[in-house]
């Protein structure tokens, strides 16, 4: 005889539902070779990636203190 599949009680679903959003914060899904695979997100800072802010914000003499030179805008 088949076993009966009981339904998840309102705190259950609640904390099932509370770490899929957590999954989905901490990884997201690319295509890789044909196939999807789910990775890490790359880290922000206020919406933008860290490459990102640092070249808006960063000033040109802590670029070169820090070897960042490759972000090094010469006009």
């Amino acid at each position: 005889m088949a076993k009966v599949k009981s339904k998840l009680t309102k705190v259950e679903k609640k904390a099932r539902k509370k770490a899929k959003e957590e999954r989905q914060k901490k990884y997201m899904w690319v295509f890789m070779n044909g196939r999807q695979v789910k990775v890490k997100r790359p880290s922000m800072l206020e919406g933008m990636e860290i490459e990102e802010f640092i070249r808006h914000n960063a000033d040109p003499i802590w670029l070169l203190q820090n070897e960042m030179w490759e972000y090094l805008q010469l006009f």
